[in-house]
């Protein structure tokens, strides 16, 4: 490994120069108007795939954005892995907060400020690069092979059907993401659980067109008054989803799990102070790090209706929309949920309004087992770099295809991702850490050690 190291910190300021033309490609996959640089991203990856040793490269269409396929077989005995990364980003709304170009990547306090920083194009880019320090040193151990998404963002509605239609070239003893975070880098850790997802959109519908709220006010239903109501009552005074059915199927942890989970460490002022808030919220009777990585959530992502302009326009609107995610843990079915939450919507509008649900997309919690071999090389690969065994973590984000890999293609994945909290993502001014990416860059040529030579 050693040459590896040498070969990293001779190319290092190079790896993170390509990743800055990565970043500058807006690959927003939410917004149609991006479709022609989703392609441009796809093909910068395949051909960087290609320079850095694979034996074959390819954009591969689907039926949305392209994916990109890459491998490198030394000997079909040896053991594979398959690395899933997706090189879509998040809009970049409200563009008026960042402080830097969302798509012109700079370096500030050692930390590299764009969209797709780290989620996902940072983190895919330490295997892209790793995988090429170990073929030019001559030390790659086991087969790897790579598929890249373009829809990650939006649930991966493509990648369901190309996993079904390329099971044979898709197979591999483990698949390897980054795309999760780290407790933090004094405390390393491994996701080993991911909460599933099940994403609405309701609209609720009054009259046939805007109305004056003067000569009409008090006397129609108001659509965003309704839709504020509606909101309001999913979620109670305990922080409890009113759903009926919502938590029929979440396992309850014992008071020793409980215990055991509460053991990572967490400081509610040091969480406070970070996201400038007096207090935390959430379900009674559960602490915070429980709420977001065992126990189900319901949100509002985004809510709109009527006038919003500059000044002033007094309208009752014709129609209200939302946006909700309910993040699920294991037990939990997104589909299940998704009807039940249209039933119970549904049931709770007024008859004044018309209302319309529609689930946008949705995935199935994962919990990585920690006992299989490429956990315990995982586990070694980071002791080596950070110089601490990594604790098991369970993540409050989701990753809908993960559940998906498993039951389509029968792999399990195994989640090494070197994120932390104040990397933004998803957020203005998305960083990540020149110190998180090297250590990446170290971690992962040991992982492929550890695991080609695993019983």
């Amino acid at each position: 490994m050693d040459q590896v190291k040498h070969y990293v910190e001779a190319n290092k300021d190079r790896f993170v120069s390509e990743l800055f033309d990565l970043l500058r490609i807006p690959s927003i996959s939410a917004q149609s108007e991006h479709r022609p640089d989703m392609q441009r991203c796809a093909e910068f990856l395949a051909a960087k795939l290609v320079e850095a040793g694979a034996d074959r490269a390819e954009v591969m269409p689907t039926e949305g954005n392209p994916v990109v396929y890459a491998e490198k077989i030394i000997d079909p005995k040896a053991r594979t892995v398959l690395v899933y990364g997706h090189y879509d980003v998040m809009p970049v709304d409200p563009r008026e907060e960042w402080r830097t170009d969302p798509f012109e990547p700079v370096v500030e306090q050692g930390r590299i400020r764009a969209r797709g920083a780290d989620d996902d194009k940072g983190q895919l880019w330490m295997h892209a690069k790793a995988f090429e320090a170990m073929c030019a040193t001559d030390s790659l151990p086991c087969n790897v092979k790579f598929m890249l998404e373009g829809e990650e963002e939006i649930g991966s509605p493509s990648l369901y059907g190309f996993c079904r239609e390329h099971r044979k070239m898709l197979e591999a003893d483990v698949i390897l993401v980054s795309d999760t975070s780290m407790i933090s880098m004094d405390t390393p850790s491994i996701t080993c659980g991911l909460r599933g997802l099940a994403y609405m959109e309701v609209e609720v519908t009054g009259p046939n067109k805007d109305l004056h709220s003067g000569l009409f006010g008090g006397a129609v239903a108001n659509p965003a008054n309704v839709l504020a109501r509606l909101v309001a009552e999913l979620v109670d005074e305990r922080g409890h989803v009113t759903v009926p059915g919502f938590y029929d199927d979440v396992r309850v942890l014992t008071p020793v799990e409980r215990r055991a989970f509460n053991k990572a460490p967490f400081s509610l002022a040091a969480y406070k102070r970070a996201l400038d808030i007096r207090d935390v919220a959430g379900e009674e009777g559960f602490t915070t790090i429980e709420r977001t990585g065992i126990r189900p959530s319901l949100d509002v992502n985004g809510i709109w209706g009527g006038y919003t302009g500059e000044g002033t326009k007094t309208v009752i609107p014709s129609k209200a929309s939302a946006k909700i995610s309910m993040r699920l843990v294991p037990n939990q079915d997104y589909r299940k949920i998704s009807k039940l939450f249209e039933r119970h919507f549904r049931a709770i509008a007024p008859k004044s309004v018309r209302v319309t649900v529609k689930a946008l997309h949705g995935g199935m919690p994962y919990v990585t087992p920690t006992d299989m071999p490429a956990y315990r090389a995982a586990e070694r690969a980071i002791a080596d770099v950070f110089g601490k065994r990594p604790l098991p973590f369970y993540s409050g984000g989701s990753i809908p295809i993960i559940s998906g890999f498993e039951s389509i293609l029968g792999i399990k994945s195994l989640l090494i991702g070197f994120g932390l909290a104040e990397d933004a993502i998803h957020s203005p001014n998305e960083s990540y850490g020149l110190d998180q990416f090297y250590k990446g860059l170290e971690t992962i040529p040991l992982f492929y050690k550890y695991f080609a030579a695993g019983k």
